[in-house]
């Protein structure tokens, strides 16, 4: 059975991607921690980061870290956040977040019905940070 994850790679439910290669795709957390909150995703189904191919977490964390810079620079945080956690869907994931303190890295903050304006813009703005950074190739059309 799919999960939640592979049917929004799929295109079955909606996402606001940022990313998408023959491996990884990032799209916006619809629980974001902060505006342009990301999820960065292997394609392939795996549940738990213990269980991926060392290739595949090298792969996942470079895009993050791309992600993440582009954040720091979209959005003017002071960093990029990063948690691999794991329990909301069984499909490895990676959590990064454009981020001013410490108290951002926390869960129980995430915010529960975003507008989707807000998130449209969001996903816009980091879209034009990764173009600008020259990884226009992996950022999809807004």
């Amino acid at each position: 059975m799919s999960t939640l994850f592979t049917k929004i790679i799929d295109g079955e439910i909606p996402g606001r991607f940022v990313w998408k290669d023959d491996e990884v795709v990032a799209f916006l957390s619809i629980g974001p921690l902060a505006d342009g909150h990301a999820l960065v995703v292997p394609r392939q189904e795996v549940d738990r980061w213990t269980d991926a191919p060392a290739e595949l977490l090298q792969k996942l964390m470079a895009v993050a870290q791309t992600i993440g810079k582009a954040q720091v620079e979209a959005f003017g945080a002071a960093r990029a956040g990063l948690i691999i956690a794991g329990f909301e869907v069984d499909h490895l994931h990676l959590h990064v977040w454009p981020s001013n303190s410490e108290a951002e890295f926390d869960f129980k903050r995430a915010q529960q019905n975003p507008d989707p304006d807000v998130m449209e813009a969001s996903a816009k703005r980091l879209r034009a940070a990764l173009r600008d950074a020259g990884h226009g190739d992996f950022v999809p059309a807004d």
